[in-house]
């Protein structure tokens, strides 16, 4: 195999997505539609990759990083005319480029490596990726020989009644001999409806000079799918969420409804894990094996371990440790870690919490800035007050303790091992080992008090 080289075209502006944010830049299943392009790239181990920025070119940056190479293209003249922006950097290699486009996201490695493949038996100059629509409107249309060969591109707008009948269609995608590429890329000219100097032109350029032009016919036109809209980004997010879906499925995921299931694409999960309906998997998420999510639990850059249950669960950038269990109702934020067999309830929310091995936070608590030891209860209804107005402090619960229902651990503060915390109290001071704190007002009956106070609907004398 020769060496692989790849264009993408990203300079767009894409006005049809009515949106600040660039056009390639909108997500599909959590990460940019260019993204996707230059990942499956990388996963062919293509090393030279030249993004050809315009519109938005600091925030494409920004997102792809150091890992391409970037052209600019700064006046829009046309698709031939931004691929040449990227001559500097390739026109004197050797091997195969590929052209790709930044809202062409769902492309995978297999039909892009069957391109190649097939590019490269039959020794083309050029190889396009094609596609059989039943509504071909829109598209540029591959116009064929008697011999069943490529003999041009032809535009819809520029195309005749009788070529728009064709239902074979450009994808936009190819594979090019590098050299042969920019050769012919000096001949486009724009003596077209737009004055645009097209890509497609090529094809002829290389046809006249009696070069080989191939076609590939993509196995599923779908995967060829460009976005311009907010109605097409929908198409492609509810196609790639199939995909990961089916392909987790087949690694020995059960999804029970795939059709109410959202993974992202950097999502990985351990197999005999069962995701059930309403979950929402994102970012750098990592689920174990054995595992039970959901229904609805809603994760986002959370590592959990093998043999926990999530039920009903929002976590971000959070920890969970093994044979642990979450919710149902349970809210936790950055920097939280739950322990191994730690039992987190309903309506618990954990901030920047640390929670030992076998502790228990089961039911209505706020938990922030904290360390709880190994085997401490924290009781209904307790607070770490955390925040004086201006800095957050720390609450520490060493291993063992016991902290009484509605209590209030004023921060900065430690329980010490073993020690009890009793219902109601407002711990203000650190707590020493094995002791029990009350901290709350001595009880005080008023005998007879209620026969002295006016009753509802008694006439007053």
């Amino acid at each position: 195999m020769s060496k692989i080289h790849a264009v993408v075209l990203a300079a767009g502006q894409g006005t049809r997505m009515k949106s600040k944010l660039y056009k390639v830049l909108h997500p599909v299943c959590g990460k940019p539609m260019v993204q996707h392009v230059v990942d499956t790239m990388a996963s062919m181990q293509v090393k030279d990759i030249v993004v050809v920025v315009g519109h938005g070119a600091d925030a494409v940056r920004a997102k792809l990083g150091e890992d391409v190479a970037y052209a600019l293209q700064e006046e829009q003249l046309g698709t031939a005319h931004a691929v040449q922006q990227a001559a500097p950097f390739l026109h004197d290699k050797e091997g195969t480029t590929f052209l790709l486009y930044g809202d062409v996201p769902l492309l995978s490695a297999e039909t892009l490596a069957a391109l190649l493949t097939y590019h490269e038996e039959q020794e083309a100059a050029a190889t396009v990726l094609t596609a059989v629509l039943s509504d071909p409107t829109g598209y540029g249309r591959i116009v064929r020989d008697e011999a069943g060969e490529v003999l041009r591109i032809v535009e819809h707008k520029d195309a005749t009644s009788e070529e728009r009948a064709i239902q074979e269609i450009n994808t936009g995608i190819y594979c090019y001999d590098n050299q042969k590429l920019w050769k012919a890329l000096a001949q486009v000219k724009n003596d077209n409806v737009q004055g645009e100097y097209y890509v497609t032109d090529v094809v002829g350029i290389l046809r006249d000079a009696g070069e080989k032009v191939a076609a590939f016919e993509a196995a599923d036109p779908d995967e060829t799918m460009g976005v311009n809209d907010r109605v097409q980004l929908s198409e492609a997010e509810a196609y790639m969420r199939r995909r990961i879906v089916v392909e987790h499925m087949r690694n020995g995921v059960t999804v029970l409804d795939p059709s109410s299931t959202y993974i992202e694409a950097g999502v990985t999960i351990g197999s005999d894990t069962v995701i059930h309906p309403g979950t929402f998997l994102r970012g750098r998420t990592t689920i174990g094996s054995d595992c039970v999510i959901g229904p609805n639990a809603d994760l986002t850059d959370v590592a959990v371990a093998d043999n926990v249950s999530l039920t009903y669960t929002v976590m971000v950038d959070a920890r969970v440790e093994h044979e642990s269990t979450v919710g149902p109702f349970a809210y936790v934020r950055p920097g939280s870690v739950i322990g191994p067999k730690a039992k987190i309830g309903d309506f618990v929310e954990l901030k920047n919490a640390k929670i030992g091995e076998g502790s228990k936070v089961p039911h209505l608590s706020y938990v922030g800035d904290a360390e709880i030891g190994a085997g401490v209860n924290i009781g209904c209804g307790t607070i770490t007050v955390n925040y004086d107005g201006a800095v957050k402090h720390k609450t520490i619960v060493q291993d063992g303790a016991f902290v009484g229902c509605n209590s209030n651990l004023v921060a900065p503060v430690t329980v010490g091992q073993n020690a009890y915390v009793a219902a109601g109290s407002t711990i203000t001071q650190d707590v020493p080992d094995n002791a029990l704190a009350i901290a709350r007002e001595r009880q005080v009956n008023k005998i007879d008090y209620a026969n002295r106070m006016p009753r509802k609907g008694k006439k007053q004398s």
